[in-house]
């Protein structure tokens, strides 16, 4: 009689699980997904208010001083901090949410006094047992380019896998939003299709800098080879313009994917494929003498297209904690630029580590590496390193203690004046009504 019953009692708990506990393999980069063991159904939302002093340097808007040269400014000032996140999960929806803001007043560079503000937010739409919706979206409006895109344990996506501006020169109001969807179709457990597009803006206050508009259409391909490790092919078809200047580029990018759990928290993502770059910018010629005598201008202008093959690869490596997670990551992909400089060749890599402990600390540790060749309106090479610390202290109750310090180095070999190191100290008080260490990211 047992026996007869357990076919039934199989089916009965299948029903009652919930349908994102169906799929337990590795994470698909190309997808944009966050480590799986990351992926916990519930985490408090809670939300925090931090009052702090702050001190930066290397403070530079879109202007040149008396003597013509690049606004330099550094200043003590105070900052309100304040955002909410967490992880809920119903029978068949999850939101995951990740907001802050921060208000910052200067004492003496008040030019840069301001508002920033960043929301990451993931919806995940479960319509049957094969068919499911993610919506995520990364979005913001910041002053100074400060924050490093990492991996969030609120977060059901991987923030670097879209595309959020984080190495903006100038200390300018940037606005942003990038938006993803991506229907999945589990068509076996172990054969899987996936289809998605994005939309990016991101506009900069400056008229001497540019905007970009971009589109993204991609699809893939994913099959399970055994319990760990999944292989797969992606395509994705990529569409940037500009505002302020008529260029474009469009990119078609084929690659072929790997995800491995090397263990129960251990687990490896990435892709590996070429990109046909297809472009076209405006260039700047010097006129015949005879020619430019006879309109009275000395240059003109014309408009270049190229067509390239570039290799196209990323892969991210990741532990996770009970409390925390340790990642680092590689990439060589085309990007938009950052406003100065337009499409651009990136090698990029990330590496942090998130720990919200239970003896009163949390902190996390952070740093990024960017070298980018610009084949746009200005050819050259430029890039950054960054690097950050921040840490909290639980003091009582809700009363938390909270200290950071960042820092960035832009340099570039091409451009001297692109060269300057910035940075950024802050300590104050941070209140959250819950009885647990702040959490930090």
């Amino acid at each position: 009689m047992f026996a007869m019953k357990m076919p039934r009692l199989a089916a009965l708990f299948f029903l009652v699980v919930p349908a994102f506990a169906q799929y337990a393999g590795p994470a698909i980069l190309s997808r944009g997904d966050a480590p799986a063991a990351m992926n916990v159904p519930q985490i408090d939302f809670i939300p925090f208010l931090s009052l702090v002093g702050v001190y930066d340097t290397g403070l530079a808007g879109v202007s040149v001083n008396s003597q013509g040269e690049l606004a330099n400014a550094a200043s003590e000032g105070v900052e309100l901090d304040f955002g909410i996140s967490g992880v809920h999960s119903w029978k068949r929806t999850r939101i995951s949410l990740n907001y802050g803001g921060a208000a910052r007043e200067y004492s003496h560079a008040t030019y840069y006094s301001g508002v920033d503000q960043s929301l990451l937010l993931g919806i995940t739409e479960q319509f049957s047992r094969h068919v499911s919706l993610q919506l995520n979206e990364s979005a913001g409006i910041f002053a100074q380019a400060y924050g490093l895109a990492g991996l969030s344990p609120t977060v059901s996506f991987d923030p670097t896998t879209n595309y959020t501006p984080t190495t903006d020169f100038f200390d300018n109001r940037t606005m942003y939003t990038s938006t993803q969807a991506l229907l999945t179709y589990q068509r076996t457990a172990r054969l899987s299709f996936a289809f998605g597009g994005d939309w990016d803006v991101t506009r900069r206050r400056s008229s001497a800098l540019f905007g970009v508009t971009g589109q993204d259409a991609r699809g893939d391909v994913q099959y399970r080879i055994t319990r760990r490790s999944t292989i797969g092919a992606n395509y994705m078809f990529t569409h940037f313009s500009y505002n302020g200047v008529f260029s474009g580029t469009d990119f078609h990018r084929f690659s072929a994917t790997y995800g491995v759990q090397l263990s129960r928290t251990w687990e490896f993502s990435g892709f590996a494929g070429a990109t046909r770059l297809d472009s076209k910018f405006p260039q700047v010629i010097t006129l015949n003498p005879t020619i430019a005598a006879l309109l009275g201008i000395t240059q003109g202008y014309y408009v270049s297209y190229g067509l390239n093959w570039i290799p196209s690869y990323s892969g991210r490596l990741s532990k996770t904690f009970m409390r925390g997670v340790a990642y680092i990551s590689g990439s060589h992909l085309m990007n938009p630029g950052n406003g100065l400089f337009l499409t651009s060749k990136t090698y990029n890599g990330t590496a942090g580590y998130t720990y919200t402990g239970l003896r009163r600390w949390s902190f996390n540790l952070s740093a990024a590496y960017d070298k980018s060749d610009s084949i746009g309106n200005i050819l050259g090479e430029y890039g950054d390193r960054s690097a950050g610390l921040q840490t909290s202290r639980q003091l009582s109750h809700v009363v938390h203690l909270v200290a950071g310090v960042a820092a960035r180095k832009y340099q570039s070999d091409n451009f001297t004046g692109y060269n300057r190191l910035i940075w950024d100290a802050r300590v104050g008080l941070s209140f959250s009504p819950r009885d647990i260490p702040l959490r930090i990211w």
